[in-house]
């Protein structure tokens, strides 16, 4: 018999299960509270340092994977010497970066713990490496007196451990149903570290990883959260400790969309490698690197960037000329990084942007030179008090014309990497996301306009779905338009003529986090029509396509355009980021167009992205 529920009723059991299930006020204002330093800090040290750093191989995973055996991997202790450690140097390089805070590896899944461990059967540089050495306490000492938040990662897992039951890809030690026992006396020991790290270093964050062997039950995560707890009731915690933290980690791939967390940490390499490899000579340039750090900004998370010193210590030049480069964009524009916030929605400007904590500042950021036409902001409904160009006395002038801003900026103070303006508004941002620009061809036939702002409405309008040449004779190959030699600015023609391939029959481009500025799909959707504004500083970037690349150009005057491949990791769904390069001297005086071709039509990927699983 069904038991009859009144609206009343299913009201009142509704509320109670949603009150049941939700954090209470205090709860939410103690967490926003402890947080608070981590959403500031925006930018982080990651270090991978161990044994792994002698061979230059892969950290665990490469005896784990069986690319070489766990005998002969462990032999890498004998040439772990740490030499020339200078831990105060790291520190001194970490805080040019730009960086509020690190994490350290004090022993990854390989089992070795780079402390002076008492733990029963641990494995430690202190006894059992040629450095003779506990690395770890100098460098949190350092850490500690410079200022920078200190944080820790630890590996759940232990293959080298006897009592754990994992060991290789094809071997494990035990099954825990039959040795609980074992799985007991593991347990002891993990704990014991837990303890010791949270004694000795008094971690502000601590970074789990390898969860993905256990369930919560299985490790007690419910514990060791408690127990991290006693010792620091402030302590951050990553989302690998089978969901008893408090942040996302995404993995390498910068998200395509905000994850969903209101935390998160994007844990990103300089080459493709965690661990110092001296043969993965594919290092991003710092200028790759900044625009990451943007990306995440923008989107309102961390960049935990990564770092892998050498056995003896040193780190490698290229990494530490990121980290360099990384500062000098970091250090000019502090205002608009520490403190800031997720920016507009996608449409707005044809950049990256972030808010201010009161909302009341705007922060656009180019990684393009602008021409003179300047940066165009649409969609604004609050009225702009002042401009001005982060880190630089030159002066930024703008117009409003009613919900379009156009800023302009002295070519001499556009930054190498990227530009940052800063618009002030005497009320928090508001913006109108329906008065997105869409033209017909009438909208063009004012020759009197500035052509240059036509041509960008023009993309603009393309991006949004609304094509102004669909019902003109223009066509694919741009010759005989005759209704644009008696309509449009004859500057106006010749770049649309030019362009003709990527205006015929093209509709709505990609949608947001894909390509930062504005784009047009073919009829066919087989081909990636971008626009890109002015000088680029760097290689422009395609995130989150699942196709293979079959060719790229410039639109109008034939170049082919060979692209890299980024960050595209074989255990991985996540796309790599495709990196587009330019000649500036191919470069369009108005608006370039760039035409991706795909090896079908487009198929994206857009998942919301949150904690790594695994990597086997």
């Amino acid at each position: 018999m069904k038991k009859r529920i009144t609206p009343l009723l299913f009201v009142i059991m509704l509320c109670g299960k949603v009150n049941a299930q939700q954090p209470g006020a205090k709860d939410i204002d103690d967490k926003k509270q402890k947080m608070e330093w981590f959403a500031n800090a925006k930018l982080g040290i990651f270090i991978h340092w161990g044994i792994y750093s002698v061979n230059g191989i892969s950290e665990s995973w490469s005896f784990f994977n069986n690319y070489i055996n766990h005998d002969n991997y462990m032999k890498q202790l004998d040439g772990f010497t740490a030499a020339n450690y200078r831990p105060e140097e790291w520190v001194k390089l970490i805080k040019e970066s730009g960086a509020k805070y690190t994490v350290i590896t004090t022993k990854h899944h390989d089992g070795v713990s780079l402390w002076n461990t008492k733990a029963i059967d641990a494995t430690t540089t202190l006894k059992q490496s040629a450095a003779k050495k506990d690395v770890i306490t100098p460098f949190i000492k350092a850490v500690k007196k410079s200022g920078l938040k200190t944080g820790i990662y630890f590996s759940l897992p232990d293959w080298s451990h006897p009592d754990y039951d994992g060991f290789t890809r094809d071997r494990k030690r035990y099954k825990l149903s039959e040795e609980p026992k074992r799985w007991n006396k593991f347990q002891k020991y993990l704990h014991t570290q837990m303890n010791e790290l949270s004694v000795n270093f008094k971690p502000d964050l601590l970074w789990f990883d390898g969860d993905w062997e256990h369930s919560a039950e299985e490790w007690q995560a419910g514990k060791i959260s408690a127990d991290l707890k006693k010792y620091n009731p402030n302590i951050i915690i990553n989302s690998r400790l089978n969901h008893h933290g408090d942040y996302e980690t995404p993995e390498q791939g910068i998200p395509v969309l905000r994850p969903n967390s209101e935390y998160w940490e994007l844990c990103y390499t300089m080459n493709d490698s965690w661990g110092y490899q001296p043969y993965d000579f594919k290092y991003k340039s710092p200028n790759m690197i900044v625009r990451t750090l943007v990306d995440c900004i923008s989107m309102g998370g961390n960049l935990l960037l990564d770092i892998g010193p050498k056995a003896d210590g040193t780190i490698a030049t290229e990494q530490g000329n990121i980290l360099k480069g990384l500062g000098r964009w970091t250090k000019k524009h502090a205002e608009a990084i520490y403190g800031t916030h997720a920016g507009l929605p996608a449409g707005h400007f044809n950049g990256k942007t972030a808010l201010s904590a009161d909302k009341k500042t705007l922060y656009l950021y180019a990684d393009w030179v602008p021409d003179n036409g300047g940066l165009l902001l649409s969609g604004i409904r609050s009225a702009v008090r002042s401009a001005k160009i982060v880190g630089s006395d030159l002066k930024a002038t703008f117009v409003t014309n009613g919900e379009n801003i156009s800023i302009k900026i002295p070519t001499s103070a556009a930054d190498q990497d990227v530009t940052v303006i800063a618009l002030k508004f005497d009320n928090p941002v508001e913006v109108n996301d329906q008065s997105l620009i869409s033209l017909s061809f009438n909208d063009l036939t004012n020759k009197r306009a500035d052509y240059k702002t036509q041509i960008n409405n023009i993309a603009s309008s393309l991006h949004n779905g609304v094509n102004p040449f669909k019902d003109t004779d223009l066509p694919t190959d741009g010759l005989d338009f005759e209704a644009g030699k008696k309509g449009l600015n004859p500057e106006l023609y010749k770049w649309v003529t030019k362009n003709a391939e990527s205006l015929y029959k093209t509709g709505k481009g990609l949608p947001e986090g894909h390509y930062q500025g504005a784009s047009a799909l073919s009829a066919d959707k087989q081909t990636v029509y971008l626009f890109v504004e002015g000088k680029p500083t760097g290689p422009i970037a395609l995130k989150g396509i699942k196709n293979k690349v079959s060719r790229i150009r410039i639109v109008g005057e034939g170049t082919m355009i060979e692209p890299e491949i980024y960050n595209k990791l074989y255990w991985s769904s996540v796309p790599g980021i495709v990196y587009i390069p330019l000649p500036k001297d191919r470069l369009d005086k108005d608006l370039t167009v760039v035409a991706v071709l795909l090896d079908g039509p487009i198929d994206l990927y857009r998942e919301k992205v949150g904690a790594i699983e695994s990597n086997l």
